[in-house]
């Protein structure tokens, strides 16, 4: 699938996959904001997402390594967005992403268009309201 993308500087690093069977293309910083504890990092790009799919943006494994972690979990980037992707983390210590890392992994993908349907009951399971740890340890 061929997803249009524009630098949006000189540095911008246009994601791709490390390996052929890699689920997510890594993003890569080329600025960084400092801003009441939170750090944003620019990644100088912007992305025109295919109508009827959906950018995530998730933590790459290395962030337990740093003094960071993302603020929202997952970035949830949408169809009418086109402007830079940033990402923002959480600072709890010195040990940061600089510019020039890669700081986040995205996923590009298709999402359901959901229409809910009231009831008054829902189907049978075996699991039914069971919620935290229902399942063990």
């Amino acid at each position: 699938m061929k997803v249009k993308i524009k630098k949006l500087n000189e540095n911008a690093v246009i994601p791709r996959y490390m390996r052929e069977d890699d689920a997510a293309m890594d993003l890569t910083a080329t600025s960084i904001t400092h801003k009441d504890g939170f750090i944003e990092y620019g990644t100088g790009i912007a992305i025109e997402l295919p109508e009827g799919h959906t950018g995530l943006v998730l933590p790459r494994g290395g962030i337990s390594k740093k003094d960071l972690f993302l603020s929202n979990s997952v970035a949830v980037f949408d169809v009418g967005y086109t402007g830079e992707w940033v990402v923002r983390f959480r600072k709890l210590g010195d040990n940061i992403y600089e510019v020039g890392d890669r700081i986040a992994q995205l996923i590009i993908m298709p999402y359901p268009k959901i229409e809910f349907e009231e009831a008054e009951e829902l189907s049978d399971s075996e699991r039914k309201d069971g919620a935290f740890g229902s399942s063990g340890n």
